[in-house]
């Protein structure tokens, strides 16, 4: 918290400079670079404001993927009851001068505005709660949820839904109220566009497990024999530790386990146990979540 407040005391000084980094034009007009990235443990302004491109991140305007994978299988995060996350859940923060206060619950929240998106300049930095961004998974930056939250965004102008995990903090641009993931942003067709009107919905995990429960009891199986499942344990920036927690989890589950490395500025080592079919999906979710290593993320390869 000290170090977020003391952001307010350099702006007299470097506004120009601010109005400079808040976002950029991308080639096919749509808006980067519109979060920050803030991870309230380690957040300097210069971070944001430097014209040379260093400091925490490499690149000094947000990008797409140099060589982006297919995205457009991602699944939606699957929301399931959570504690809140030790980081970036303080009662108020200050960036660039404003205060914002985070909500003690997200209970029955919902809001309409402008979203945006970010990615390669982020992708493998701490996110607010100390999480390893990659924006190949769902998920999403607001200022004033509690992290994490789960949500369902709707895109207004095409009726394109996600649900997303909000474990970050942002954006701080504009009036914008939510950012997207790239996978999330490519679902909802936005990410030529850079912005949509959405619709923001707060997901009650429990309310939601028993309305697919009634629904929806024997989808998982029957999708499941039709596609290899892949189930994500983690997505760590760091080869020995993706290595380490490969071979735990196939002690754990006794079924294969792969690490997939996706390459950037910042590598990502994706931790996976699949493929998986029928019944051993659900059975395999199940051992998961009964350790310290929570719901996996469900993926079609």
């Amino acid at each position: 918290m000290q170090a977020l407040r003391s952001i307010s005391y350099y702006l007299i000084y470097l506004l120009p400079l601010l109005v400079l980094a808040g976002c950029s034009v991308g080639k096919q007009g749509g808006v980067y670079g519109s979060h920050t990235g803030t991870n309230q443990n380690d957040y300097t302004l210069h971070d944001k404001i430097t014209s040379s491109g260093q400091g925490r991140y490499s690149q000094k305007i947000d990008s797409l993927p140099t060589n982006p994978t297919d995205v457009s299988k991602v699944a939606d995060a699957v929301p399931r009851s959570e504690p809140k996350s030790r980081g970036g859940n303080a009662s108020s923060y200050v960036v660039f001068g404003q205060t914002y206060r985070v909500l003690n619950s997200s209970r029955g929240f919902t809001q309409t505005g402008t979203a945006s998106w970010y990615g390669n300049k982020f992708h493998g930095h701490l996110t607010s709660n100390g999480e390893v961004y990659d924006m190949y998974t769902m998920s999403a930056a607001h200022t004033r949820l509690p992290l994490p939250t789960y949500v369902k965004v709707t895109n207004l102008d095409n009726n394109r839904q996600v649900i997303v995990r909000v474990n970050d903090r942002g954006p701080f641009v504009g009036n914008r109220i939510i950012d997207l993931s790239y996978a999330a942003a490519y679902r909802l067709d936005m990410v030529k566009t850079g912005t949509a009107r959405v619709k923001v919905e707060a997901i009650d995990p429990v309310q939601w497990q028993a309305q697919q429960a009634k629904r929806q009891p024997p989808l998982l199986a029957s999708n499941a024999s039709q596609n290899n499942v892949f189930l994500q344990v983690a997505a760590l920036g760091n080869a020995q530790a993706a290595e380490r927690l490969q071979h735990r989890v196939r002690k754990l589950t006794q079924a294969p386990v792969r690490v997939v490395s996706v390459q950037g500025k910042k590598p990502l080592y994706r931790v996976q146990v699949g493929p998986l079919q029928g019944h051993s999906v659900q059975a395999t979710i199940q051992k998961l979540e009964a350790t310290d290593l929570g719901r996996p993320l469900m993926v079609r390869n």
